[in-house]
């Protein structure tokens, strides 16, 4: 199974998301082709009611423990309630910041 599918597979197994985006962002970083250490998650989960930003980062990066110990680089998280959705993103996703890897500075 691929990282991808094991990072979807457990978030709708955890948090029932009413929206889930899982996105494999390894190509836009300096790793080899077919790569899955770059990923970007968009998740609206009534999980998230009444919890801070923080606490539903670590949430997910609890289920996602042995993942990203041994197989994601990078993980964007993007949070939302259902109400904060509806108001702010449902007519698209945030970006992720570019990569500044390792031999890339900021100008």
């Amino acid at each position: 199974m691929s990282v991808e599918a094991i990072i979807e597979q457990k978030l709708l197994n955890s948090f029932a998301p009413l929206h889930l985006d899982v996105v494999n962002e390894s190509n836009q970083h300096n790793v080899p082709v077919g790569s899955e250490s770059h990923f970007k998650v968009v998740i609206v989960s009534r999980e998230f009611e009444g919890e801070r930003l923080i606490k539903r980062h670590r949430a997910i990066n609890s289920v996602l423990a042995e993942e990203l110990a041994e197989k994601i680089h990078a993980l964007a998280l993007h949070t939302y309630t259902e109400k904060e959705w509806q108001d702010y993103y449902s007519d698209g996703v945030p970006l992720s910041p570019k990569c500044m890897g390792g031999s890339k500075k900021a100008s």
